[in-house]
């Protein structure tokens, strides 16, 4: 009588396969981050992966901070750029809360093949927080099928729903601003506003208009003209406010970078900051204060978001890669901050 030795059998990459309905060598392909696999194949395999309970060598645990050979854990920042201080105190948030965790930072440049996706399936990634980049559905389920959790900051679309998110009240922050330029008794104001499709933009205009729609002012208005956060393209969106408006006495940019776009525009043409147009930001860069005249902005806590961020991708593994219920959104409060480049309407 032979007897049974109680052992699990074990799993293999066959094994896989089998359950998957998919050869041995394009599961080995799948599981080493292979490009040219589609994404019905790749969620096929990690759902088979999470049904047999395969483990893939040198793959941290949920939770863990070191792999399998006792180094730190890896954790991606994907970003569009790291030019600029905004994204360093985004930076500054994620590397700090990580380096509690025991985890190391890869920071990943997002370029414009969309590979970044794959990069982060070939190597030990326990997760990514990603900052200006608007992942793609497939990008999405590739990474979800891999176990390799996404929270997204301040998100340019809107996400699915098993997609975690940090942000600030973007809408809070555009009525703040209104009611700041409104008190001082302006009413012909033009925006700034960054890329017509991202949300956070969308929502700081609206804010700022519900700001002058609530105060009821007969003959208020709100033009808008679109800088793409970029310093140049809100320089001549400024420009063409005042062409268009010439009587506009304050704008309001969607961005910091795009308020010096603004100063850029008024001095151009003779116009001084606050005394003729007064201006308002929002991130509260460091430039903001360099800026002369210091620039009145809404204040974001760009740190403080990456920090949440790495909190609720540690969450999110600990969770064991629930991707049917719906994850969380961290929303932070906005706040003015009042310098010299607002005055009251002469």
């Amino acid at each position: 009588m032979t007897e049974q030795s109680g052992r699990e059998p074990r799993v293999t990459l066959s094994t896989v396969a089998a359950v998957a309905g998919i050869s041995v060598p394009t599961v080995s392909k799948v599981l080493r981050g292979g490009t040219d696999v589609s994404p019905e194949t790749r969620l096929k395999v990690m759902d088979a992966v999470r049904a047999v309970g395969y483990e893939r060598p040198g793959r941290a645990k949920a939770g863990a901070a070191r792999d399998e050979t006792g180094q730190p854990g890896l954790i991606d920042l994907v970003v569009n750029h790291v030019e600029g201080s905004w994204a360093n105190r985004v930076l500054t948030g994620v590397e700090y809360e990580a380096a509690a965790a025991g985890l190391d930072v890869v920071i990943t440049l997002a370029r414009h093949n969309g590979d970044w996706a794959s990069r982060l399936l070939r190597r030990r990634s326990l997760g990514a927080v990603v900052v200006l980049v608007d992942p793609t559905s497939s990008q999405f389920k590739a990474l979800a099928a891999a176990g390799i959790p996404v929270v997204l900051i301040d998100p340019m679309s809107k996400p699915p729903i098993n997609a975690a998110s940090v942000g600030v009240a973007n809408w809070d922050g555009g009525r703040i601003a209104g009611e700041h330029l409104l008190e001082l008794g302006h009413r012909r104001i033009g925006v700034v506003a960054g890329a017509r499709s991202h949300m956070y933009s969308r929502a700081r205009v609206d804010g700022l208009r519900a700001a002058v729609d609530a105060a009821g002012h007969e003959g208020g208005t709100v033009t808008v003209a679109y800088g793409d956060w970029s310093r140049t393209q809100a320089e001549a969106a400024a420009h063409e406010l005042l062409d268009r408006t010439p009587d506009i006495s304050a704008v309001f940019a969607c961005s910091d970078v795009m308020a010096l776009g603004v100063y850029d525009a008024l001095a151009s043409r003779g116009l001084r900051v606050a005394e003729d147009v007064s201006v308002v930001g929002f991130d509260d860069v460091p430039e903001a204060q360099w800026a002369t005249p210091q620039l009145t902005t809404i204040r974001q806590p760009s740190a403080e978001m990456g920090s949440a961020a790495v909190k609720l991708l540690l969450e999110s593994r600990l969770r064991g890669g629930d991707t049917d219920r719906p994850h969380p959104r961290v929303e932070m409060l906005t706040s003015l901050v009042v310098r010299a480049s607002t005055a009251a309407m002469r």
